[in-house]
């Protein structure tokens, strides 16, 4: 994790993508309306969060940083800034460095990637040196249907075990693949450089809920990472996309937020 200095009270952002299906401008609207203290752009189909400028014009006209850039490096951004996955992780870094942001959130390779994935784990650190920006890797997690589970990554799904030096750590995620999110973090120590929180019920598919309404230690977790010499910042990554109306939608947002803020306040 790049040096800088530990703030008191962590900064909490929302990512774009717990408004959809809204906008990208509508998460800049919604984060700086509600309180949080920053935006991880999800770069996606959205026109807006693929174009740097608009993003930035966004960031300046509602008066809130953007802190993180998610690369399009998902099933359904497949074709997002072309087909070359290194391309992709490029541009991802030019995007932070144009609009303030520090962090780069990766996924690791898909299985059948197998060039990219080849040369991945050094290929992340090769970025860090050329752009000098965090490119941190998230943590995935087994498909599973029914009794059946395909192993979708490459090296892994969780990365502690791999050479990287900067990690992003999904709660939702580990739900999913039956990890332990808070011995994760342990064993990540320093190499923890950013956090996506939401719960699960532990279900197969990847949940998102709102913390605190699950059954996953995102107290425990968030008091974890607030004790520790942790600098990085707290993006709530919740699925809303099953609210009734925009006025659910804002209040599972809110809730999200007062549950962080609550838990990681030193």
């Amino acid at each position: 994790m790049m040096d800088e200095p530990q703030r008191s009270q962590l900064r909490i952002a929302l990512s774009t993508s717990s408004v959809y299906p809204g906008t990208t401008a509508s998460g800049f609207e919604a984060a700086s309306r509600l309180g949080y203290e920053g935006v991880e752009v999800m770069v996606g189909i959205d026109e807006v969060s693929i174009d740097p400028a608009a993003c930035r014009s966004l960031s300046e006209f509602h008066e809130i940083p953007i802190v993180s850039v998610h690369a399009p490096t998902l099933l359904l951004t497949q074709r997002v800034w072309g087909t070359d996955p290194w391309g992709k992780l490029h541009r991802s870094a030019e995007m932070a460095d144009d609009v303030g942001a520090d962090v780069v959130v990766v996924h690791p390779p898909f299985r059948w990637q197998r060039d990219y994935a080849r040369g991945f784990v050094e290929g992340i650190a090769d970025l860090e040196r050329q752009h000098d920006v965090v490119f941190a890797v998230e943590n995935m997690y087994p498909w599973r249907t029914g009794k059946r589970e395909f192993h979708a990554y490459l090296p892994d799904w969780n990365p502690v075990d791999e050479d990287y030096a900067h990690v992003t750590l999904d709660l939702s995620h580990s739900a999913t693949a039956g990890d332990d999110p808070v011995q994760m973090a342990r064993e990540l120590g320093d190499r923890l450089a950013h956090v996506h929180i939401a719960d699960s019920m532990g279900s197969p598919k990847d949940e998102h809920m709102v913390p605190g309404r699950g059954s996953q230690p995102c107290a425990e977790f968030l008091r974890l990472v607030a004790d520790s010499p942790y600098s990085g910042d707290v993006v709530v990554e919740i699925n809303t996309r099953r609210a009734a109306d925009q006025s659910a939608r804002e209040t599972d947002i809110l809730e999200a937020l007062a549950f962080t803020r609550l838990h990681t306040s030193r």
